[in-house]
């Protein structure tokens, strides 16, 4: 599958956050975003899973265009927010099951077991309230898997958690890219990690200052 991009912009009021942006992504890759607060990371990831429209440009996904196919691009996308949204007083398990109902898919209690063990979440019957932020990362991020969607979009993913619940994190979308061949996009402020995960990555803002950190890493550089 693939996602094709092409020559899209945002506004909000006169001020344009997003101009002229046209790249491709392909399964099996990881793409990063990175640029400095405001530069619009948020608003193309929102843009990617339909929470807002692009004013100008066309964003196809497989064979369906944003803007006539929204049902359709709602079950291929997977969306993580920067801001945890769980229920804090219910458990693991039932925030699992809670949001499964949400879904377009049916599974069963095993197979979202199963999610949340593959990153390393093993408290099921914990309240949410009680784990830690890294934990509610990783929970975030399973919900998100609930439907199997072709394209993941995270914002911020691992912000402000351990390093051993970052390096899990890293490792399973990078087994989702690389085994199950799904497209992963993601905002990150933090270069070692973009250069640990990603294959390429998108510089939003021509800001000389992440253009030359990635040129140091040697990283695939798309610049906007």
């Amino acid at each position: 599958m693939q996602l094709q991009i092409d020559h899209i912009s945002k506004l909000f009021g006169k001020k344009k956050v997003l101009e002229n942006i046209s790249f491709e992504v392909q399964s099996g890759d990881i793409i990063g975003l990175v640029g400095e607060n405001g530069a619009g990371k948020s608003s193309l990831l929102h843009i990617l899973a339909t929470i807002s429209k692009a004013n100008t440009g066309t964003i196809r996904l497989g064979k369906w265009i944003y803007g006539k196919n929204r049902k359709q691009i709602r079950r291929l996308v997977g969306f993580v927010p920067q801001d945890i949204a769980l229920w804090e007083d219910m458990t693991v398990e039932e925030n699992m099951i809670f949001f499964e109902k949400l879904s377009w898919v049916n599974r069963s209690k095993q197979e979202l077991k199963q999610l949340c063990e593959d990153m390393a979440l093993f408290k099921w019957k914990e309240p949410v309230h009680t784990l830690s932020g890294g934990m509610k990362r990783k929970l975030n991020l399973a919900i998100s898997l609930i439907h199997d969607p072709e394209l993941l979009l995270l914002d911020e993913p691992t912000v402000g958690i351990d390093l051993r619940s970052k390096k899990e994190i890293a490792e399973y979308l990078k087994q989702k890219a690389q085994v199950d061949n799904k497209m992963i996009m993601y905002t990150s402020h933090d270069m070692e990690e973009i250069q640990s995960i990603c294959d390429a990555v998108i510089c939003i803002g021509n800001d000389p200052f992440y253009e030359n950190l990635l040129r140091e890493r040697n990283m695939k550089i798309i610049s906007f």
